[in-house]
């Protein structure tokens, strides 16, 4: 038999490419060929349609939403996870052989318009509602991966140079040498304030290059949602809808809702039955045209003012306790920054304590000591998922691996979105145990009475910290328990199939 297949993977790199020789090697052990398309990070080579036209079945070894699925409509296919394939090769190419003998055997006639039901026992999954929305969540997901990376490396790279260019206090000195928002005063800084030799201007101008990053990613993460539902079409509104969500204040949860809202929206509209005269300028008028407004003033109207009154609420209530219990308001604080990593109850709880900062002249002060729980607590998240991926990496997959490499010096520049790519994959998982070994931590550092005028830096500001060993304590004990959290959440319910690969099958593929 002839068949053809399609792998992808969240990051687009190990599990892409392994899939993909570990299904042509049990096509050709089997005597079958199978021939591969890979929608990797490396791009796509799509396989010729004459290819396409001979198969006898398709293999869909896919996380993300498979890129022009149509291609293949009207044959028999199997639908797993990247995973399956990896793992049990033999296996899947079982089930499409199994798959294509069913719809022979049911007298089909040749495909012309819509694909048949799947057949075989990757059926269920491949209609059901929870795997195509984790899917979609993955696609966004994935493509916001490099912006993460990209971004907190480089303000943790900025902060560091600060460190050493500025004789003291350089984590919050970067900050202040220009307003990178400010496009005109941006500028005029390149032109008379910037020189080659520089430290300190080379630690501002990566500080700055990696904020620029990470204001694209919530509406990556949007947009990427969106074109894993509808294909391009859902890109534009994505993209707005999730700079909308920033702009309001409903953060990467925001996001989601945005993605998922511009693609729906983008895939009906694209349905739509319209004359022909009209067909032409769908895609690059209607749709857009459509999508953006509708999206664009529902995350204005709809999603920003309830956010909005959320966060004057609790910022209400946060002003109330402050003088009330210390350790409490610590706990709480802690909660809220591990809750939405960057979202708005975490940017609630940041501007709470960076706002009494104008009050405090020393570290010991009592608006000191809320700054510094905020900044340990924000820390924990992607620092207890790189502990949980180095210590139970067999709990994550290659692409998760992936991100808790870079994950470690996220958290320790309190970059909390460092653990974002874990927490939009599995949120009911995760985000309770990063609010858990958030309020350790928060608790903690409050009843140690550890306190920093710093607003930013994590690990960088350490010399500025009141009680430094204690600082570092808590956040030491808040990963732990986090990791150990992650660890036993992720375990729940672990499949063989999740495993890694074996040393054997690695060399062997």
């Amino acid at each position: 038999m002839k068949f053809v297949a399609v792998s992808s993977c969240p990051t687009g790199i190990a599990h892409t490419y392994m899939a993909a020789e570990a299904l042509e090697q049990a096509g050709r052990a089997a005597g079958h060929e199978v021939v591969v398309e890979t929608q990797g990070a490396a791009g796509t080579t799509p396989i010729d349609p004459a290819v396409i036209a001979a198969a006898d079945g398709v293999i869909y070894a896919a996380d993300l939403e498979v890129k022009d699925k149509g291609r293949f409509a009207g044959k028999p296919f199997v639908d797993v996870g990247v995973k399956k394939a990896v793992h049990d090769a033999p296996g899947v190419l079982a089930q499409a052989i199994a798959a294509v003998e069913a719809f022979a055997a049911s007298g089909a006639s040749a495909p012309v318009v819509a694909a048949p039901k799947p057949v075989a026992a990757g059926a269920s999954r491949a209609g059901s509602v929870g795997h195509k929305i984790r899917q979609y969540l993955m696609t966004g997901v994935s493509h916001m991966i490099p912006f993460v990376a990209a971004g907190g490396l480089l303000i943790a790279l900025g902060f560091a140079l600060a460190t050493i260019a500025w004789p003291t206090n350089g984590a919050i000195e970067v900050t202040k040498v220009v307003d990178g928002t400010n496009g005109t005063a941006f500028v005029a800084w390149i032109n008379d304030g910037f020189s080659l030799g520089s430290l300190q201007a080379w630690a501002v101008l990566l500080f700055w290059v990696g904020k620029w990053a990470f204001a694209f990613l919530v509406p990556a993460l949007s947009a990427y949602i969106a074109y894993g539902i509808a294909d391009r079409p859902g890109i534009a509104p994505g993209f707005v809808g999730g700079f909308a969500a920033v702009l309001v204040g409903a953060g990467f949860l925001g996001g989601i809702v945005t993605g998922f809202l511009a693609g729906f929206l983008a895939l009906w509209i694209a349905r739509w039955n319209v004359p022909k005269g009209v067909r032409g300028i769908m895609p690059v008028v209607v749709i857009p045209l459509l999508t953006v407004m509708v999206v664009g003033v529902a995350t204005a109207l709809i999603i920003g003012p309830p956010m909005k009154a959320v966060n004057d609420g609790l910022t209400s209530w946060l002003n109330s306790m402050s003088g009330a219990s210390a350790v409490l308001l610590g706990i709480i604080l802690g909660l809220m920054m591990c809750f939405d990593l960057g979202g708005p109850l975490n940017k609630v709880a940041y501007v709470f304590a960076t706002t009494g900062l104008a009050n405090a002249v020393a570290s010991s002060d009592p608006q000191a000591k809320i700054m510094a729980a905020v900044m340990a607590a924000g820390m924990v998240p992607p620092l207890a998922v790189w502990l949980a991926t180095v210590v139970r990496p067999k709990l994550f997959t290659e692409s998760e691996r992936e991100a808790g490499k870079s994950a470690w010096l996220l958290g320790l520049s309190f970059i909390s979105e460092g653990a974002i790519p874990f927490a939009a994959a599995d949120p009911l998982r995760l985000i309770p145990s990063f609010m858990i070994g958030g309020a350790v931590t928060g608790g903690l550092s409050m009843a140690f009475g550890a306190g920093v005028l710093a607003p930013h830096g994590g690990f960088w500001v350490t010399p500025l910290v009141h009680q430094p060993f204690l600082f570092l304590l808590a956040i030491l004990i808040g990963m732990l328990v986090s990791a150990a959290l992650v660890i036993v959440a992720k375990g729940i319910g672990h499949g063989s199939d999740a495993d890694l690969v074996s040393q054997d099958q690695l060399v062997s593929i």
